[in-house]
């Protein structure tokens, strides 16, 4: 019996080991070879000014110099006028479809005269933009083929996994087809764009890499190679590939339209933090605080400043980033539920989507504060507030229809200071109801305190930029 189960033991024991041996690949050459064909070096050519002569010298102005050196350009052709120089840049991309779409970064080609595309067996093929989108640096481009192209498949980024295999190809530095691997470092990474989902990996990504596709060890694309991190400029194994669940949505109205339609509701938005949240009776600090909400989709839906959206189309809003990408994701004049915290209680409201591309409204120009009369104040929670006087009104060139409290003084050692709060801000809601006056005020703090808040929720508005504040009752 003990031989039968130590006979049991080792079996387990080696299928263990061949299936940890299954997960490590042994090559990935077979999985090049499937990709390869599909992968596109790119190259462009645009026209840029330059003065004949090559760079001009760096002299301090006023220096005794000065005047030589222009003498010696002038002499030289280089104080003459500006000529046009042809310039080169390298990239990468891969084909889609068989009848020759293309997908690269938009900055591989942005300003580009002309655009040549090498593939694997050596063909060269001129190539014409259909559209780009500088928002998620995406742009597909087209060539006209005798013949049908090997292409590749999105596959799901969703389901990428951190510590996966992924495979990088593409033109690293100019040299070439080359291929590196690695493994998912994170997800859902973001950089400074409003639709970043960037994947990060540490296959090495180099300059030229731009554009080039990150594969799973399905070959389908999951990542298009955008960006790197790096303090010389080579691969220090952080890169960064934008999602294939963003890119394929993109790519699909560009090739439909030239462009991109992204879904707008019409509010502007913040994170809700831990003390704004139990200054509302939130249960978790999730969601979306709306600040303001102009002409458009959700004001005509009945939304108002002060809403928290917690769930938009059937799903979780979890924060301002996941807000956007839902917007954005969604149909055109699609509508759609959108469920509210407001005032203590959920409501749900049909808006009807508009397109962002069009419709977003420009930021008013800035706001100060200066050479005010000397209204009375009062001293609150940090702060030194006073009611619109029309000296004040004046110089916030305030409308009429416009009501609140000025902070004419803040100070640094208070809270208030600390997030943000500062002279010539103009605070217009207090707990969620508007206020025009210090009794405004101080009646929604008593409320605030009868019902066990700790601090209270302020929306300040600055330089036309509305947002949440929520301060501590304590320094009332």
């Amino acid at each position: 019996m003990r031989g039968l189960w130590l006979g049991v033991m080792a079996v387990m024991l080696l299928l263990a080991q061949a299936i940890s041996a299954r997960a490590l690949p042994d090559s990935f050459a077979d999985l090049a070879d499937k990709i390869s064909p599909s992968v596109v070096n790119i190259t462009t050519s645009t026209t840029v000014t330059a003065r004949d002569g090559g760079p001009s010298p760096i002299v301090p102005e006023g220096s005794p110099f000065e005047d030589f050196f222009r003498e010696f350009q002038d002499r030289n052709g280089g104080g003459g006028e500006a000529r046009p120089r042809r310039s080169q840049a390298l990239g990468s991309g891969f084909v889609i479809s068989e009848d020759g779409y293309i997908v690269t970064n938009n900055h591989v080609i942005e300003n580009a005269d002309e655009i040549q595309v090498e593939f694997f067996n050596g063909d060269l093929l001129d190539a014409e933009v259909v559209g780009t989108d500088p928002n998620t640096d995406i742009a597909l481009l087209k060539v006209a083929a005798d013949k049908p192209l090997p292409f590749v498949s999105f596959g799901d980024s969703d389901v990428a996994r951190v510590g996966e295999w992924v495979v990088a190809m593409g033109n690293p530095l100019g040299q070439g087809f080359s291929v590196s691997a690695g493994i998912v470092s994170a997800r859902n990474r973001a950089l400074s764009g409003t639709y970043d989902d960037y994947i990060q990996t540490d296959a090495a990504i180099n300059r030229g890499n731009s554009g080039g596709p990150l594969f799973n060890m399905n070959g389908e694309v999951i990542g298009v190679n955008t960006a790197i991190l790096s303090p010389n400029g080579g691969s220090i194994g952080i890169g960064f590939s934008m999602a294939s669940n963003v890119v394929k949505r993109v790519i699909a109205q560009l090739e439909e339209y030239g462009e991109t339609r992204r879904g707008w509701l019409g509010v502007r938005i913040q994170d809700v933090t831990p003390d704004m949240a139990e200054a509302m009776g939130l249960a978790e600090a999730a969601g979306a605080m709306v600040t303001d909400v102009p002409e458009g989709p959700a004001m005509e839906a009945g939304m108002e400043a002060g809403d928290v959206i917690t769930n938009f189309d059937g799903v979780e809003v979890a924060d301002t980033r996941g807000l956007v990408r839902q917007v954005g994701n969604a149909e055109v004049g699609k509508t759609v539920r959108v469920t509210v915290w407001r005032n203590g209680e959920t409501e749900t409201l049909r808006v009807t989507l508009g397109r962002r591309e069009t419709s977003e409204a420009a930021v008013p120009a800035a706001q100060t504060l200066e050479n005010q009369a000397d209204p009375q104040v009062l001293d609150l929670m940090g702060m030194s507030l006073s009611e619109l006087t029309p000296d004040l009104r004046e110089q916030l060139e305030l409308g009429q229809d416009i009501d609140g409290l000025v902070v004419t003084d803040v100070d640094e050692m208070a809270e208030a200071f600390e997030k943000g709060v500062r002279a010539g801000d103009l605070i217009t809601d207090a707990g969620q109801q508007k206020v025009a006056s210090i009794a405004d005020l101080e009646a929604q703090i008593i409320v605030a305190k009868e019902a066990g808040r700790k601090s209270i929720l302020l929306l300040i508005r600055r330089e036309g930029d509305p947002r949440f504040v929520a301060l501590p009752l304590d320094e009332s």
